[in-house]
């Protein structure tokens, strides 16, 4: 006889994409609309979540418009919200050299003026990747855990909220 098995979550409860010009207005947008969405999906503005959502999103989409732009394409924003934890896609067009991965991200000196943008994802987030994308360019992934997530499911889907 086998032991009970915990209830299946599921994989992802929401999901938000949405094209952005390689511009900073298209950046701000980008985390003006992340947190936007993360508060229709009941992480209210201010919290902890949120903040880290919004700064992760606002480091990657400055990056993908500096660094990251081809003339006259877009970069994009895909927001998840899966199994405990939100999930941050930016992507853009540009193949170029390809950012550092996590165990990578060095400090920069004092005095640079930029260089700081990973090293702010990397203590922000609680993974993060950089992946090749099948068409030109790449993609930077991150994720924020979420406390409680099973109790925003709940309160989601009407069931009240319970902890798991």
């Amino acid at each position: 006889m086998s032991a009970p098995s915990a209830p299946q979550l599921p994989a992802t409860v929401r999901m938000f994409v949405q094209r952005l010009s390689s511009t900073p207005r298209g950046a701000r947008l980008a985390r003006r609309l992340a947190v936007g969405q993360l508060h229709a999906w009941g992480i209210p503005y201010g919290s902890d979540v949120s903040e880290a959502v919004e700064l992760i999103v606002a480091e990657l989409a400055a990056n993908a418009v500096t660094h990251g732009r081809v003339p006259g394409r877009d970069f994009e924003l895909w927001l998840g919200l899966v199994t405990g934890s939100v999930r941050i896609e930016v992507a853009d067009s540009r193949s170029g050299p390809r950012p550092p991965g996590p165990s990578d991200v060095r400090a920069p000196s004092p005095l640079a003026e930029s260089g700081r943008g990973l090293v702010v994802v990397d203590a922000v987030a609680d993974r993060w990747e950089v992946l090749d994308r099948e068409s030109p360019g790449k993609t930077v992934r991150a994720e924020v855990d979420v406390p409680g997530w099973w109790s925003l499911v709940r309160r989601q889907r009407g069931g009240g909220s319970v902890d798991a």
